[in-house]
């Protein structure tokens, strides 16, 4: 077949595709002004990629320009309409200075107004592979790179993981650029900074960094610049890489890095001070510092009345509390401490589990165990099917495990309770963390008792007090105490009463609002400007 290949090669209009891989010399140099050259050095970089172009424009029985990009990555039209008939049009008048000189392209001939100049084969190889298109000239060492890409994305729904009642209702998507106008759109300061870097050796992955400057402190824009600037790794596919690279506490259970699908929250979080990291082909925006209170806050907080918003703050304050211990102290009571249960109840108790062969604790762990089951193949099943499988499921083993003498109807009805606690937390990778700490807490309540859960208690406590995100400590403003930032923990105090950001996130411009009053309903304020015409 070699004999064969060899004549097909010479054969008239064949393209000669090269067999060898290209040498690292080859893209770390320069365009020469060989065309020719360039085209086959180009060739050899692009092997074997079906979707690659090369398009070349004549004049004067020449081939003057060769235009290379992916037809998967750009929009053909776009090409046809701006680059190739503009340059046939203006090829016919044989223009020799405007033949050899390729920045006479842009002022001439391309009208896309996305363009840049550079001689670095590798710098072409990188903007190729973005969507660009590079245009070579005859004669010159220089190559235009025009932004053409491909403007198929999906549309701006309302966010899945993160749903409201009264809000925005657009979120995130995996562009990145759509990413950065949605931020823009809700700040408009020249002050809002964003700093772009480029990670993964293979994937060349997008990756900036956007804060307020003057508002942001720069010991964390720093840190964050350092995390971000030395992550080595081949590709990064989701912003949840980069999370693992740049948290402080990888084995902790708690996120230490706020996640978020929602523009409205980063651009809160950006004017109390924190950076946001946003990842091209991710829809989640990473936020840091965070802290614990950050987990059982939902963006919904601010959109309602402030009575109404402390009122379910509460609600999420009891129900973690339930998350956590519902299950252990059920163990703990009913194996250790049955003095402590009503004789009624604890007779009810006894005759349930009268048939059961385990002992709380192993029930407690399987009840627990099919429930996380069902809450996942709902989570992965169509979402068709998903919910009803799942509350069926439920219903279904829990009536027949009870029936059949292997669960308690207590254990079942404790498991249940705990699992709705968990959904009432609206940040999906805190309540991820809650989830994981009922087994160690079951463990130590089904070996010692109310003292294991004393313990866990204390190890809960000492543990999230040690934790700190980019320096600022992970249980503030609880700990360190800081009472004038409790007003927005405790309870969510009035948007007019917020006058000061968090201490640990501003250093610099920390008033809000310089009054920091109530407007009155005569007021000019409150009465409002008229609206721009």
């Amino acid at each position: 077949m070699k004999w064969f290949r060899k004549w097909m090669h010479k054969k008239p209009g064949y393209p000669i595709i090269p067999e060898d891989h290209h040498s690292e010399a080859e893209e770390t140099a320069n365009l020469n002004l060989d065309l020719e050259q360039n085209e086959l050095i180009f060739k050899r970089i692009f092997h074997k990629s079906a979707d690659i172009a090369f398009r070349k424009v004549q004049s004067a029985g020449k081939d003057h320009w060769l235009i290379i990009y992916f037809t998967t990555l750009v929009e053909e039209e776009l090409i046809n309409k701006h680059i190739l008939e503009p340059m046939i049009a203006k090829s016919t008048k044989q223009d020799e200075l405007f033949i050899i000189n390729t920045e006479s392209l842009d002022d001439q001939v391309i009208s896309l107004g996305m363009t840049s100049m550079t001689s670095e084969v590798k710098e072409i190889v990188n903007q190729v592979l973005n969507g660009h298109a590079a245009v070579l000239t005859l004669g010159n060492c220089e190559a235009m790179l025009v932004k053409v890409n491909a403007k198929s994305q999906r549309s701006l729904d309302e966010p899945s993981s993160e749903p409201v009642i009264r809000g925005p209702r657009v979120g995130f998507i995996e562009k990145i650029s759509t990413n950065i106008g949605l931020i823009r759109a809700k700040i408009k300061t020249s002050r809002l900074k964003m700093e772009s870097f480029t990670i993964g050796e293979l994937t060349k992955t997008p990756v900036v960094i956007t804060y307020i400057e003057g508002i942001a402190s720069e010991s964390i824009i720093e840190e964050v610049r350092k995390r971000v600037g030395r992550i080595q790794i081949d590709g990064i596919i989701d912003s949840g890489y980069v999370e693992e690279f740049i948290e402080d506490s990888p084995y902790s259970p708690f996120p230490l890095v706020h996640s978020t699908e929602r523009p409205d929250v980063v651009a809160a979080e950006l004017l109390e001070g924190k950076v946001a990291i946003l990842v091209d082909t991710s829809p989640f925006v990473l936020i840091v510092p965070m802290t614990f209170w950050t987990g059982l806050q939902a963006s919904e907080d601010y959109y309602i009345r402030w009575p109404i918003a402390t009122f379910v703050r509460w609600i999420r304050f009891l129900f973690i509390s339930i998350a956590i211990f519902a299950p252990p102290l059920y163990v703990a009571i009913s194996t250790f401490n049955q003095e402590m249960i009503p004789t009624n109840l604890v007779l009810s108790i006894a005759s349930s589990r009268e048939p059961v062969p385990f002992p709380a604790v192993i029930e407690a762990f399987i009840m627990e165990i099919v429930f996380e089951a069902l809450r996942e193949a709902g989570i992965r099943l169509p979402k068709q099917i998903g919910q009803a499988i799942s509350i069926v499921g439920a219903l279904v083993i829990g009536q027949a495990a009870v029936l059949a003498g292997i669960i308690s109807a207590p254990v079942v009805i404790i498991v249940s309770i705990t699992g709705i606690a968990a959904f009432t937390i609206p940040r999906y990778s805190f309540a991820n963390g809650i989830r994981l700490l009922r087994f160690p807490m079951l463990l130590l309540a089904g070996t010692l008792g109310l003292y294991g859960i004393v313990i866990g208690l204390l190890g809960i406590v000492l543990h999230i007090s040690s934790l700190r995100s980019f320096g600022v400590p992970y249980f503030t403003p609880a700990a360190p105490v800081n009472f004038s930032e409790l007003k927005d923990v405790i309870i969510r105090a009035p948007i007019w009463a917020k006058t000061r950001r968090p201490n640990e996130t501003s250093m610099k411009d920390t008033v809000r609002e310089p009054t920091g009053q109530k407007p009155s309903p005569g007021s000019a304020a409150a009465k409002g400007k008229e609206a721009p015409e």
